[in-house]
């Protein structure tokens, strides 16, 4: 019996999404149908090459495994190439993931197939999308934690970007974990949920996303399907309230600005 049995964390459902891996290319700006310019982060997401399941009854647990990027035979090591022959004679491949999916998933993909966009996504679906942020090296806290700092008075000297005290000497006797502190900041892996396909560009294997995603260009990424969504919904673009017809919430409302 674990903590996390008894929790009933053990049986709650993994959200299955299928996706493919890709790479930021950069961002631009697009024009919608209704003449909104939109800022869109361009995603080279395939050909992806399925090299590998993993099955119930051999591994526990199912998935496909997606490779992408070719890589030179000669720059490619003997697990590499095994892993190519085993997908059925395909070329090495430099960014290899597994995508956990139902059984019934994985069932319709084949060793070597290859996959793109337009196999798995649809213009306007909501997407999770997993990278790795840049990173800005060793950060004090006013940039890492936005903390405000000492006042800037003739009382206060050498004090102005501090992050004040972290504990006392009587009690507690320690510094608690998790203390806002300088240190690292950036390089470590996001996943930013629920973005927007904007637009699918079959020809290239390129996708368009509302809005900006983790990591610098050229770097890799993990696109699915969103897992806690099933249709984009925009904030602020919602159904129009309906306007209350007591004058004294509708003055509160016009004074809030939202009249």
């Amino acid at each position: 019996m674990t903590l996390k049995s008894l929790a009933g964390i053990d049986s709650l459902p993994m959200s299955l999404q299928v996706g493919l891996l890709g790479k930021k290319i950069g961002m631009t700006q697009v024009f919608a149908d209704d003449g909104e310019a939109v800022p869109v982060t361009v995603i080279q997401a395939g050909p992806c090459v399925v090299v590998g399941t993993r099955t119930m009854e051999r591994d526990g647990y199912t998935a496909i495994v997606l490779g992408f990027d070719e890589k030179p035979v000669r720059l490619a090591n003997k697990a590499e190439l095994g892993i190519a022959k085993a997908a059925g004679g395909s070329k090495p491949q430099r960014f290899i993931r597994e995508i956990r999916v139902s059984a019934e998933e994985v069932a319709k993909y084949t060793l070597g197939q290859t996959i793109g966009p337009k196999d798995i996504f649809t213009d306007g679906q909501p997407l999770d999308i997993e990278g790795w942020s840049k990173g800005k090296g060793y950060q004090g806290v006013i940039k890492k934690h936005h903390m405000s700092g000492m006042t800037r008075a003739h009382g206060t000297h050498e004090y102005f970007r501090h992050g004040g005290s972290i504990g006392c000497r009587l009690t507690p006797q320690r510094v608690h974990k998790g203390k806002r502190m300088a240190g690292q900041m950036g390089n470590e892996k996001v996943t930013q949920l629920n973005l927007q396909l904007f637009r699918i560009l079959a020809d290239d294997n390129v996708i368009l996303v509302r809005g900006s995603v983790p990591g610098s260009a050229n770097e890799y990424v993990v696109v699915t399907l969103a897992a806690t969504r099933k249709q984009y919904k925009r904030k602020g673009m919602g159904k129009e309230e309906v306007r209350s017809k007591n004058p004294l919430k509708a003055s509160k409302k016009a004074a809030a600005g939202r009249g």
